[in-house]
């Protein structure tokens, strides 16, 4: 069945709602399920039935969580983007010489997703955010990102995605990110300070490669180290020249 209003498959649109209950639940009985949803336990059942049928999904007592394969078509996706294949040793190098965290973010759908990061000498559990989304205008990266998008591009995603509020310092007024994003395409990088998650300050710097941005790669870690001034003397000309090599190596090899 057709949802008239949206154009969507209603089943469809269920089972996505199952699967993201048991994601952000990390398991859940039916009972749970359905009485979130506000769906009857025998539809939750065939839904998480058809899951664990395909391999979506593991039943264990009488808790379900989602199954490994989940595993084989997000690793296949990822590594269908080549700045994936070619920024993930750079990502690590970069991580190394500096000891702290280092990400690349790519855009979809107006959203940004972490594709891959390293920890550098911190100890963070970085795969925790691997495969998340979060708003470009929160962090470095993905203001990079929406410097170098056309401007009614931009308009739209904030249109379609808000600009929510995560720390004092978030941007929320959309002729306040306009006014930054000119800055950002004047220097070639980004900022966070604080904006995304209290004591964090980044830097990031779009990927370009054949007039198309790509992504954008940041170094981020503790306020108390990567200062203002450290990070627009320091690490924007570091970012600035790892991503030039990259964008060569996306073109020529």
């Amino acid at each position: 069945m057709t949802d008239g209003n949206t154009g969507t498959v209603k089943s469809v649109e269920t089972m996505f709602e199952v699967i993201e209950v048991l994601r952000k639940r990390d398991g859940a009985r039916v009972t749970t399920i359905a009485e979130e949803l506000g769906l009857s336990k025998s539809a939750v059942h065939k839904h998480l039935s058809t899951l664990r049928n395909h391999r979506f999904a593991v039943q264990e007592g009488d808790e379900y969580r989602l199954g490994l394969g989940f595993f084989g078509y997000g690793s296949y996706v990822r590594t269908r983007y080549d700045v994936f294949r070619k920024a993930k040793p750079l990502v690590r190098e970069l991580a190394d010489e500096t000891g702290e965290m280092v990400w690349l973010i790519t855009e979809e759908n107006g959203m940004g997703m972490y594709l891959f990061g390293d920890g550098g000498s911190l100890d963070v559990n970085v795969d925790s955010l691997v495969g998340s989304w979060r708003h470009l205008h929160l962090n470095s990266g993905g203001k990079a990102i929406l410097s170098r998008l056309p401007e009614d591009r931009v308009a739209d995603i904030v249109d379609r995605h808000g600009l929510p509020r995560r720390t004092e310092a978030t941007i929320t007024d959309p002729d306040a990110l306009f006014d930054e994003l000119e800055t950002v395409r004047e220097r070639g990088y980004a900022l966070n300070l604080a904006e995304d998650m209290t004591g964090i300050h980044a830097v990031g710097v779009p990927i370009i490669h054949r007039d198309r941005v790509r992504g954008a790669l940041s170094i981020a870690g503790a306020a108390n180290r990567l200062t203002e001034e450290r990070l627009h003397e320091e690490y924007a000309d570091r970012l600035l020249t790892a991503v030039n090599d990259l964008e060569l190596n996306l073109t020529y090899r």
